[in-house]
């Protein structure tokens, strides 16, 4: 499919090789329209990430709790906490649509959200 240029023999007349270029064209043509196809599909995809670690309890040490918010072009997506305490942990997500949440965001969701929707420095 991707081997354009391969050519079993060398084209020999001017025919052969307009016939052989008019191949090519029809190949990228295709390619071309796989690729748009692709973008489209690719702003559904998680492209912004945002990772938190903290400690929301004085009395544990360390910061093994997190909240990470992942988020496609759209800024939709959801944001995925993990709370450790010493005898338990519990995990919970929250839905995003439009870079908002129809819940109550902590502050280490609205960090991770706003880390995930900065856009990076080149």
């Amino acid at each position: 499919m991707f081997n354009f240029f391969k050519k079993d023999k060398k084209p020999e007349t001017l025919k052969d090789a307009l016939d052989w270029l008019a191949e090519i064209d029809k190949k990228v043509e295709k390619l071309s329209g796989s690729f748009g196809g692709l973008e489209a599909k690719h702003k559904f995809s998680i492209q912004k990430i945002g990772v938190v670690r903290y400690n929301p309890f004085s009395n544990v040490g360390g910061n093994q709790s997190f909240t990470i918010a992942l988020l496609d072009d759209n800024n939709d997506g959801v944001i995925v906490t993990g709370l450790y305490h010493h005898n338990s942990n519990t995990v919970f997500a929250k839905p995003v649509k439009a870079g908002k949440s129809e819940y109550t965001l902590s502050r280490e969701e609205k960090e991770a959200m706003e880390k995930a929707v900065k856009p990076k420095a080149a």
